[in-house]
């Protein structure tokens, strides 16, 4: 992991076209901007398991090949 400083209105570049901006500082919590092309999805962290662990039970739950066989 890479650990970085930074200070209000300060910002961190991703690659070419992501930018990450400190918005504001109160206390223990720090918003941050995040300027990308609509085409990157971006979720927070909790959010974006829990879309991964939804598609893992949609997997796993599927119908088999051999039931759409049969269904035909």
């Amino acid at each position: 992991m890479l650990a970085l400083s930074r200070k209000l209105n300060e910002s961190i570049m991703l690659g070419n076209d992501i930018e990450i901006t400190i918005l504001e500082i109160k206390g223990d919590q720090v918003k941050i901007g995040i300027n990308a092309p609509k085409s990157v999805p971006i979720y927070r962290k909790e959010i974006y398991l829990q879309i991964q662990e939804s598609n893992k039970e949609a997997v796993d739950g599927s119908v088999s090949l051999e039931e759409l066989r049969k269904l035909f």
